[in-house]
């Protein structure tokens, strides 16, 4: 097991005054990069700041590093550069047991991970937490709103508890009214199949399709072990103190007022940008620069279906078929489980032959330097919020293939919101003809010009939100201010038992 780095390495020693944050991120790389970064900016406030990583994560992070998992720190850059400061940043670095051994294939047993956090990881969590929150009056419990238990040990604690929101506002507005969907039928009916119709009663929600739901809210069968976790968390989340989340109030003005009526609600995002300081990549970062500089601007297609959601072979076909059709220049970050962890190499049989010049399919890559590069002209992408926000703030028009949960939700704000977007796949099965014709549109045709005219204003609004003195910048002040007032110390309080 990994040492902590709790015994005061990154940091003054905390006084009694100085509030302490405890960041507990989700284990999955889109939870962790925005939690890292969010620790960062509360350390950058005056926080003492404790992040709390799972071994499993850790060890995939140091292991696509090359380095020793033993002595690795995701923050040591980050406090490095911090040194020359009066007041360095005060964030430490804990690891915790997700309940299996590191060898365990979390992917291949997704279910019997799944269980293992809706029923094991909460006592690993509050062992953790007896040990670090030394004065709960001066402590808050930041975790992400998918963990099932925070309300809960933040009450046993006695410490407010933020609920961290990785995805848009209209995603966790959806869920917080999930018992609104299944009273008016669109969701866990019991009154029969799902009604199809449009949905207009939900808080802050002009309209929604029922195809437009993430897709644990589309499913007929509501007992998977997902949706338990789903159901627990959002329980929790009902009674969190704060809820921060990594949106901007310009690109969701509706629903981020419904939900301030709600509770405390703070829209903080975008969270992470621009990227430095901390390394939270689970995948080896191949260098695509000198491929890119080579290519001519405006003329590359990106692909990547992220860190975690999953294609059938079929589809990845069809895809790549689409894509040599295209005649279009492509870099393909493809994950090497992109189908299965035991399916090492599911591209079509001739495809490297077939896009020899013109294509570089790496396994993983920097995203935010690829989108930023002048050569790129398109981001086909499953829609996780991540790479929605960074392919903005990139200002790269999206292809809109999505596989899983947020990624339908995602994609209704991308294109029929904004305009920044086009679907893909959006008839239930992705074909090849539909996967040209979309690149050639993006990459060369009307359809692209219409995409970028689009993409200025919404990019402009994501940065200006970002700047000091933008929505974001303001809201999180207001966060940090609220905070600091309730947790700037005091007396010792008694740990409920």
């Amino acid at each position: 097991m990994v040492a902590s780095n709790g015994n005061g390495a990154g940091g003054g020693r905390r006084t009694a005054t100085k509030p302490h944050a405890v960041v507990i991120a989700y284990p999955y790389q889109g939870h962790v990069i925005p939690a890292a970064h969010l620790a960062l900016r509360l350390a950058a406030r005056g926080f003492a700041v404790t992040f709390v990583n799972t071994e499993s994560v850790h060890e995939q992070t140091a292991r696509a590093l090359g380095v020793d998992r033993h002595r690795y720190d995701i923050f040591a850059g980050a406090r490095a550069s911090s040194g020359h400061k009066e007041e360095p940043l005060d964030v430490r670095y804990e690891l915790l047991s997700d309940g299996f051994p590191l060898g365990f294939d979390r992917s291949l047993n997704h279910d019997q991970f799944k269980e293992g956090e809706l029923h094991v990881l909460a006592a690993h969590v509050e062992d953790l937490l007896r040990r670090v929150v030394v004065d709960p009056a001066s402590t808050c419990l930041v975790a992400d709103t998918f963990f099932v238990w925070p309300a809960t040990l933040a009450r046993k604690l006695g410490v407010p508890y933020v609920s961290f929101w990785t995805e848009p506002a209209l995603i966790f507005n959806l869920y917080y009214h999930m018992d609104l969907l299944a009273e008016h039928g669109h969701f866990n009916s019991a009154k029969g199949p799902p009604r199809k119709d449009t949905i207009t009663y939900v808080p802050g929600v002009p309209a929604i399709e029922p195809h437009e739901l993430m897709s644990y809210l589309q499913d007929t069968d509501a007992t998977s072990v997902v949706h338990r976790i789903i159901f627990k968390a959002f329980d929790e989340a009902r009674r969190a103190d704060y809820v921060l989340c990594n949106t901007v109030e310009e690109l969701e003005p509706s629903t981020v007022a419904a939900l301030r009526a709600e509770k405390p609600f703070y829209a903080v995002g975008p969270i992470g940008f621009p990227r430095g300081g901390v390394v939270t990549s689970m995948w080896a970062e191949s260098d695509c620069s000198q491929w890119l500089d080579a290519q001519p601007p405006g003329s590359v297609l990106y692909i990547s279906f992220g860190s975690y959601a999953h294609v059938t072979r079929q589809e990845l076909h069809d895809i790549a078929a689409g894509v040599l059709a295209s005649g279009a220049r492509f870099l393909w970050a493809m994950r090497p489980d992109i189908v299965s962890s035991d399916d090492p190499d599911p591209l079509p049989g001739g495809f490297a032959a077939a896009s020899a010049g013109r294509g570089l399919v790496v396994p993983w890559c920097c995203q935010v330097e690829v989108l930023a590069h002048a050569a790129l002209a398109g981001f086909l992408t499953h829609c996780g919020w991540n790479s929605v926000l960074e392919s903005v703030w990139a200002g790269v028009p999206m292809l809109c293939f999505p596989l899983l949960t947020d990624q339908f939700t995602n994609r209704r704000l991308v294109v029929r919101e904004w305009r920044v977007g086009v679907p893909i796949g959006d008839r239930g099965k992705v074909f090849p003809d539909e996967v040209s014709a979309r690149i050639q549109g993006v990459i060369s045709g009307q359809e692209g010009q219409q995409l970028r005219q689009a993409l200025r204003k919404v990019t402009a609004k994501l940065k200006a939100a970002a700047a000091p003195g933008g929505s974001s910048q303001r809201s999180f002040d207001d966060f940090v201010d609220e905070l600091t007032h309730r947790c700037g110390g005091g007396g010792q309080r008694t740990l409920m038992t």
